[in-house]
């Protein structure tokens, strides 16, 4: 089974905890004795923020949620966050796991407005948890240990602007220039099936298309309605074999493209405003008049006739 990009962030911060645990819970041992010593707290911080792998910063907090000892970071100690207020940031309100080590849910950082998490270890003594080492940590500096999700290919259905839905049937689709001409379909036919374009975009109402290339996938180039209906844009990209590993077979690309032809055309009121196809994953999106949006496998698109959207 694929993983959804839901089960890569558990497994990541599964990974995250296994490594973070140990030697937290090591430094809040060594914290314990010197809990309410703030210059004592700071050297034992000091001593080992190396042992914290990734760390951005160290401090301890009390169960009330205010800073106790400075904040030990990259650069040295910060004396300034003594005393700090915690108690609302998004770490502290939540439920510290029985075992006292918390890994809490990502948010953004007060200071560097950056996407952070915190890692929050019980600091007990003789009468009880006597507070928390906290350990702050920058996303950006954590390493990815999963893979990379794959998007899933089941048919999925947004909904879009309310105002738009509400005001649907006071307005007509108006003919644009590529409801008139029937070049573009076979013009992006040649390009996505003999010419390395992989993704393409099509806007219909303003009658343009962006496109993405194979031989260079970072830039995307527009095509407007001239291009759209001079056969000759076809010269400027070279001819390249049709990818072996594309989901979507290469005969079935004008099968597609005429489709969504037919749902720009078939209804004055509910009609194709915009449409894109991904050779590689296999998937076509759908964006209607009313501002819905579906995603959907070429295959389960091309079984639907127009009776089926209409």
């Amino acid at each position: 089974m694929n993983n959804s990009w839901k089960d890569s962030i558990y497994l990541q911060r599964e990974e995250l905890a296994r490594k973070l645990h140990e030697p937290l819970a090591n430094l809040a041992a060594q914290c314990a004795p010197a809990w309410g010593e703030r210059e004592q707290l700071r050297d034992i911080l000091a001593g080992h923020f190396a042992s914290i792998p990734h760390c951005t910063s160290l401090y301890c907090v009390g169960t009330d949620g205010i800073q106790i000892s400075d904040s030990i970071g990259r650069a040295g100690h910060q004396p300034e966050h003594f005393g700090r207020d915690r108690s609302e940031r998004p770490y502290m309100k939540e439920e510290i796991p029985s075992w006292g080590f918390l890994l809490s849910d990502a948010y953004i950082s007060v200071n560097g407005q950056r996407p952070s998490l915190t890692a929050l270890q019980a600091v007990c003594t003789d009468s009880g948890t006597a507070g928390y080492l906290g350990a702050d940590f920058d996303l950006c500096d954590l390493p990815v240990t999963s893979e990379l999700y794959d998007e899933p290919d089941d048919w999925r259905q947004v909904k879009g602007d309310p105002a738009i839905r509400g005001t649907l049937f006071q307005q007509s689709r108006a003919e644009s220039l590529m409801d008139s001409h029937k070049e573009w379909i076979s013009i992006l036919e040649e390009l996505l099936t003999q010419r390395a374009v992989f993704q393409c975009q099509i806007f219909f109402s303003s009658s343009q298309a962006t496109i993405w290339t194979v031989d260079d996938p970072f830039r995307y180039r527009i095509l407007d309605h001239e291009a759209l209906s001079d056969p000759d844009i076809c010269l400027v990209y070279p001819p390249r074999p049709y990818p072996a590993d594309a989901t979507i077979r290469q005969s079935d690309i004008g099968r597609i493209l005429g489709t969504m032809q037919s749902l720009r055309l078939a209804d004055p009121i509910i009609y194709l405003r915009t449409a894109s196809i991904n050779i590689f994953n296999g998937m076509i999106s759908l964006k209607f008049s009313c501002d819905g949006s579906h995603y959907m496998p070429y295959r389960e698109f091309l079984e639907k006739d127009t009776s089926f959207w209409f």
